[in-house]
């Protein structure tokens, strides 16, 4: 079957996907309550008690909200580097000393035929990190919360058959609005979210003739339309390319429900 996913919520409001093959599941963050991440994934025909573990990207709220709860009630393990451990255990009650494993950043491990890979990330969080989910030759990359794109992140999600991308703001729409300054300095930091137009630049270094789909994720609520960051990062993408140079398919998340099954080996 290879590898397929869905991104059940994706947003300033909470943040949580499902990766699975055949025998394994994997959940990446629960930034929604546990009885809403259980919701989503019953609405994907699966329950909770089928994952093999949660990863966590890092502490933040909108990435951990549903932590505690998912992990005491399914006895599931939780997967985080030391300083990420040191941050959540303030949010999110006892868990099982046997089930809080320690992953460090740039380390891989295996669920079954599963191979996922942490790497670092620039965002004002203890050690954040994204995920590349690894079957075969088929590579999924999430890259949600950087404050920057940076070479190594390049390096990293690089040839991805798909990538999850934060297209968090349109910059105009982010210095226009109501959030008082010091918010908005974090947001256009290089510790912050990444724009449209940032993201459109970035994905023209990191999409190959191998990327088929690229999910536009994490948007923001107050300073974003998903149709204004898809038009954005397509212009960003039009200019940057030539005529003959490959384009993925631009894809939609949302923060309320979750996309549809997606099967890497399917155009």
């Amino acid at each position: 079957m290879g590898i397929r996913f869905s991104v059940l919520a994706s947003g300033s409001t909470g943040n949580a996907m499902v990766v699975a093959t055949a025998e394994n599941k994997v959940l990446i963050d629960a930034g929604l309550s546990a009885k809403k991440v259980d919701q989503l994934l019953k609405e994907k025909d699966m329950s909770a008690s089928e994952l093999d573990a949660i990863l966590v990207t890092h502490e933040h709220a909108d990435h951990i909200k549903g932590l505690g709860a998912m992990a005491r009630k399914y006895d599931l393990p939780v997967y985080a580097n030391e300083k990420t451990w040191a941050a959540l255990d303030k949010q999110i009650g006892e868990i099982a000393e046997d089930k809080r494993c320690v992953m460090d950043t740039g380390d891989f491990r295996n669920f079954g035929e599963l191979r996922v890979e942490s790497y670092g990330i620039s965002h004002d969080a203890a050690e954040p990190v994204g995920y590349c989910f690894y079957e075969g030759d088929q590579k999924l990359s999430l890259a949600t919360d950087l404050g920057y794109m940076s070479s190594k992140v390049k390096e990293q999600i690089r040839d991805s058959d798909v990538l999850v991308l934060e297209s968090n703001h349109d910059i105009e729409m982010l210095r226009m609005g109501k959030y008082p300054w010091n918010i908005k300095r974090r947001i256009l930091s290089d510790l912050g979210h990444l724009s449209n137009e940032a993201a459109g630049i970035g994905l023209c270094d990191v999409m190959t003739s191998k990327t088929k789909r690229v999910y536009l994720a994490h948007l923001s609520r107050d300073h974003n339309i998903m149709d204004l960051a898809r038009l954005t990062v397509n212009n960003m993408v039009e200019d940057r390319l030539s005529a003959d140079d490959h384009r993925a398919k631009l894809m939609d998340t949302y923060y309320d429900r979750a996309t549809e099954w997606d099967q890497l080996d399917e155009e």
